[in-house]
């Protein structure tokens, strides 16, 4: 078996990977039917799979995704979550959440972003969002950035146990739209306002003259060339509302 593959029940799926084209689905949601991802063209989309409803941790994340919905949004990107779970339930949960529950300081959240329902695990099981070895029965906690031509960019798969880091998260989808934008790299642990990196010299007269020395670059090696990039300038380009 491919190692991008999965075997749930006899039937092999293969996962998605980065630069494939998002698998198409129609699904219900919270929110009315959704045709993805040509329902999104032009922004991009955070898919993201959680356990089960009705669960602690998958409450923490909904209310956190709802807090920051329109920091998302205000990035050109829509949140769509998923889980093996039926639309009544689901809609009950969103409303205990939003009566009932109190976390970091926030209450009343409203989660207003598509909850699929996926009783038949077949979006699940066409985004491997079935880890077999952590539960048949239960999607773990995966998150898929896609881009405005409906393109898988990254992929993050966390344990059930575990919940996400939503500044990771929003960090990720800004770097990649900045590296989009300005035709850049960013190095570990960049945020806006950070030096980025340049593509690596493609010929011995570049290295050398990087090397030399230019206004804007600073140069390591010849391989490893920064340059500085204002914050306000990325949040203009990519944070626009």
């Amino acid at each position: 078996m491919n190692t991008n593959e999965i075997e749930i029940d006899e039937q092999v799926f293969s996962m998605p990977r980065i630069g494939d084209k998002a698998p198409e689905f129609k699904a219900v949601t919270t929110q009315g039917e959704i045709n993805f991802p040509s329902d999104y063209k032009g922004k991009w989309t955070i898919l993201f799979s959680h356990p089960a409803d009705f669960t602690p941790v998958c409450t923490s994340e909904f209310m956190m995704f709802a807090h920051l919905e329109s920091k998302f949004k205000k990035a050109n990107c829509n949140l769509i979550g998923l889980s093996i779970d039926g639309i009544y339930s689901h809609i009950a949960w969103l409303r205990t959440i939003k009566d009932k529950i109190k976390f970091k300081g926030m209450k009343n959240i409203e989660v207003k972003f598509p909850l699929i329902e996926d009783i038949s695990m077949q979006v699940a099981k066409k985004y491997g969002m079935i880890q077999p070895g952590e539960s048949k029965t239960q999607a773990v906690r995966a998150v898929f950035f896609i881009d405005p031509n409906g393109i898988v960019r990254a992929i993050i798969y966390y344990p059930l146990s575990l919940g996400r880091n939503f500044d990771e998260i929003f960090r990720a989808l800004i770097a990649m739209q900045t590296s989009d934008k300005f035709n850049v790299a960013t190095p570990a642990d960049w945020n806006p306002g950070d030096d980025v990196i340049i593509s690596p010299a493609g010929s011995c007269g570049v290295a050398e003259e990087r090397m030399a020395g230019t206004d804007d670059l600073e140069c390591e090696d010849w391989f490893f060339c920064t340059k500085k990039l204002d914050k306000d300038l990325v949040l203009k380009e990519v944070l626009k509302s």
